[in-house]
């Protein structure tokens, strides 16, 4: 006994292990999915902040460049607006406008003695492509720190007259990105086009101006942004989300790392709580299984077990009438709870039905009721005066009320494709010479033939209002084929007026869609042909082939 019970215990411990093993999984992928998608969304966040500035900048030295001393090269007045401009703006270091030759002309602050910039690459970069360039990381040669160039051309007419110069310094960008902060484990790296990091948090002073590895070189240049996952010198895995500066509005490359350490501590730390939380729990499981008797654990579960099977049975009235503060007790107490539930529930749906019953009887009884007025109506109208005419409306509107019968009832037979077919354009055709059948015959399960003459009449409906059977010559061709369990029908109109696409689908192109049951794996397709709708369904019978009959 001692062991069924031990046996017990591993077979109730298993699932909650499988299932644990399942999320542990499940939640390791989540959380890696999430840390990609941060590491993304940071990269994306930082590379933003950086195209605001180098476009804030930009669009400063477009005013310089509009200013009328700078455009005119006034030595003193330039001096004095750019002078002006760089106190007013923290995040630069200089302004100054370089002539052709790489000589500066006037400026933010005085030139030492023969300084020149055509060597750099910025100036040459203006020169060639006479539009705005980002720099790379360069030492001034006017306030010895390091700055991020940024210059432009100042044109006359298409020519280039000379060149603004200005620099983002470095020290001001370093702070704006360590105030965004990072977690522990994490890291922002900012580096130029040719990787030469110009901002990273944490640990500015150990990577400010060096390049980057090789590893990461060829990030910088990549074509597209995305997140990797990069392996450190210290055995220690990152998610890397970066941002290249093939991006046209990128001007440098931008990465957010995140620890995959750190990101998943706090799952590890559940892991390990799980792993001793299961643990006990299977050390205390076999204890009592070991040392609790059949008293209080067998005897109270057979009885709910035999309640179950009371209940199973048909003997709804069967309960456990367990009561007590005992935990299997307070079980059999909520099991009858369960089952007064499942009974008052059973009730509620057959009362349900019973009134849905009603309401589609009674929906049935006025939609015949209709029928039945339009028939007298017309009875009176045109009976004497016409009766081949009338006899022939009535036949029609007695199959269009059989088809309503039909749809309202819910209900349905085994039948012959040909059957189904007729049976659904009866009321809509009275002259069999515009109908063309051919296929073989084919026996159709009552849930398959339901939907079939569903679609069949909706299509007619259709050809009767806007196709070929509100024409007088018109035509409708439905050819099918059985093959191996399957049905082809194709639907074809011809001699209407002419057919074009739908610009909206209406309740009827949804049922034709979705009259088949999932088991039936119907396929349609409508091909709204200029000489008529051509409308092909393919589904399975559910059942071998069989011949009507």
């Amino acid at each position: 006994m001692r062991l069924k019970l031990v046996a017990v215990a591993v077979a109730a411990l298993a699932p909650v292990v499988a299932m644990l093993a399942y999320n542990e999984v499940a939640l390791r992928h989540q959380r890696n999915e999430e840390v990609r998608a941060s590491a993304a969304q940071a990269a994306r966040q930082a590379s933003s902040e950086v195209e605001r500035i180098v476009e804030g900048l930009h669009a400063l030295l477009v005013s310089v460049s509009a200013m009328p001393s700078v455009r005119h090269l006034e030595v003193q007045g330039c001096n004095e607006a750019l002078k002006s401009v760089a106190e007013n703006v923290p995040n630069i270091r200089t302004i100054f406008v370089v002539g052709l030759d790489g000589q500066p002309v006037c400026g933010s602050m005085a030139f030492p003695d023969g300084v020149m910039f055509s060597d750099r690459d910025y100036f040459q970069q203006v020169l060639e492509t006479t539009g705005f360039a980002v720099g790379t990381y360069t030492q001034s040669r006017l306030v010895d720190k390091p700055v991020l160039p940024l210059a432009m051309p100042l044109m006359e007419g298409d020519a280039v007259k000379a060149v603004i110069v200005s620099g983002i310094r470095v020290d001001w960008l370093q702070n704006r990105i360590t105030e965004r902060g990072v977690a522990p484990g994490n890291e922002v790296t900012i580096a130029d086009g040719k990787g030469t990091v110009v901002a990273h948090v944490p640990l500015p002073e150990r990577f400010v101006g060096t390049v980057l590895s090789e590893e990461y070189q060829r990030l910088v240049h990549a074509e597209q942004p995305d997140v990797v996952e990069i392996a450190g010198k210290d055995g220690t895995t990152s998610v890397l989300g970066y941002r290249p500066i093939a991006l046209p509005a990128s001007p440098l490359y931008v990465s957010a790392g995140f620890s995959k350490l750190e990101a998943f501590a706090p799952i590890n730390r559940a892991t390990l709580m799980n792993t001793l939380a299961i643990t006990g729990g299977a050390l205390f499981a076999f204890l009592a299984a070991i040392f609790i008797g059949n008293r209080f654990i067998l005897v109270p579960i057979s009885w709910i077990a035999e309640v179950m099977e009371k209940w199973r049975s048909g003997q709804t009235t069967a309960r456990t009438g367990m009561t007590g503060p005992d935990e299997l007790d307070v079980v059999g107490a909520t099991f009858d709870r369960l089952l007064d539930e499942l009974d008052e529930r059973r009730r509620r749906n057959e009362q349900a039905e019973e009134e849905r019953t009603l309401l589609v009887r009674e929906m049935a009884h006025r939609v015949k009721n209709g029928f039945a007025l339009v028939q007298a109506i017309a009875r009176q109208t045109f009976s004497r005066a016409n009766p081949e005419s009338y006899i022939a409306f009535a036949e029609r509107l007695a199959a269009l009320a059989g088809t309503y019968d039909l749809i309202l009832s819910r209900e349905g037979s085994a039948a012959s494709v040909r059957e189904i077919i007729s049976a659904a354009l009866r009321a809509h055709i009275t002259s069999e010479e515009r109908i063309r059948l051919d296929g073989p015959d084919v026996v159709l399960p009552a849930d398959i033939a339901l939907p079939l003459s569903l679609v069949l009449h909706e299509l007619a409906t259709n050809a009767t209002k806007y196709g070929s059977l509100g024409s007088e010559h018109g035509t409708v061709a439905i050819e099918w084929k059985h093959d191996d369990g399957r049905v082809l029908l194709v639907w074809t109109e011809a001699g209407g007026p002419p057919v074009s696409t739908p610009t909206k689908r209406g309740f009827g192109s949804v049922l034709i869609e979705r009259a088949f049951s999932s088991k039936a794996q119907a396929r349609s397709r409508s091909d709204y042909r200029p000489e008529g709708l051509v409308f092909e369904v393919v589904f399975l019978t559910g059942e071998p082939a069989a011949k009507a009959g």
